[in-house]
């Protein structure tokens, strides 16, 4: 990834502390403390005497030319060092919540299409603007859940409760599967915002060994419970059935290969429960090679991946 010479001469002067100390939102770093400020984010680059914001930028330069875990966020090293600069604790001529130095920050991140806030748990991340993905360690959905975290889950809980099956797939799923590194999400076959999701909804993820899987979407607004018939937020589990083994079964146009391709998983996500009964009714009317094809999501798996990931809330609905 790279940035333009002047924003990283910029970031490198807020490192540096290269203000005037009585109206300078950071903190002034010598040749040593620049030397600690990197040790801090797990790095062992020493400053060699040279003229110190110079030195940043060739330092933020080679950081920028790391791995990174998704073509929209910078390499970690890169937003664990903005993390550390943005350091409540180190807030100068203002308050912990830095609006000063988010600001200037932001300025200058703006102008290579992200933005740093603060989360709820008070740590910095990094967005990028046009996709909204967002810097975050893996996400870990079985650790518990900070005060804050469950307050979001109980606001995402009654937004479900509300939601349509398009706006459950717009709102919720479609920022969550994109901040989970998959790529090209993609409504087959529809222009218009009126789109069936579950039937229409694929997208692809990359491996580290650069192997592509492609994946497609069924998604039912309610609980799937082995029932029969439909009725109220109960999905008919034979109907969700048979259009997985179509999606399974379908070619689908991947534009960057100029290629037909195979989903090679389908992912049942339910907005309510996903019953035993169920997951057991598809499990026993699969054969053994379709049923390691068949994943399943339901509320809970939802709610606590879109809590732990640091998404933005969706709208309100009216």
């Amino acid at each position: 990834m790279k940035f333009r010479r002047r924003t990283l001469a910029q970031i490198a002067d807020m490192i540096c502390g290269n203000f005037p100390d009585e109206e300078s939102f950071f903190e002034y770093r010598s040749s040593s403390y620049l030397t600690e400020f990197f040790a801090d984010i797990d790095t062992e680059y020493r400053h060699d005497g040279s003229t110190r914001q110079w030195w940043v930028v060739d330092v933020l330069t080679d950081i920028l030319s790391g791995p990174q875990s998704s073509p929209n966020i910078p390499p970690e090293v890169f937003c664990r060092m903005i993390e550390r600069l943005m350091d409540p604790a180190d807030a100068k001529n203002e308050g912990e919540g830095r609006p000063g130095a988010l600001s200037l920050l932001n300025a200058s991140l703006k102008h290579e299409g992200f933005e740093a806030f603060y989360a709820e748990d008070g740590r910095c991340y990094v967005r990028h603007i046009p996709t909204n993905t967002v810097s975050a360690p893996g996400p870990n959905p079985h650790r518990p859940f900070t005060a804050s975290e469950l307050k979001r889950r109980e606001q995402l809980v009654s937004f479900l409760d509300a939601a349509s099956e398009d706006e459950l797939t717009e709102q919720v799923l479609l920022p969550l599967f994109r901040q989970l590194g998959f790529e090209r999400i993609t409504a087959a076959g529809h222009k218009d915002k009126a789109l069936e999701y579950g039937k229409d909804v694929w997208m692809k993820y990359t491996l580290p060994t650069t192997h592509v899987l492609y994946f497609g979407l069924q998604v039912k607004r309610g609980k799937l419970d082995a029932s029969g018939a439909s009725r109220g937020s109960n999905a008919n589990v034979a109907e969700i059935h048979n259009q997985a083994l179509m999606m399974l079964g379908h070619e689908i146009f991947d534009p960057e290969i100029a290629k037909r391709v195979l989903v090679d998983h389908a992912i049942i996500v339910a907005g309510g429960e996903i019953t035993k009964a169920a997951r057991a009714w598809i499990g026993n009317a699969l054969d053994a090679s379709k049923r390691s094809q068949i994943l399943f999501m339901d509320r809970d798996d939802v709610l606590n991946l879109f809590v732990v990931t640091n998404l933005p809330m969706p709208d309100p609905l009216g």
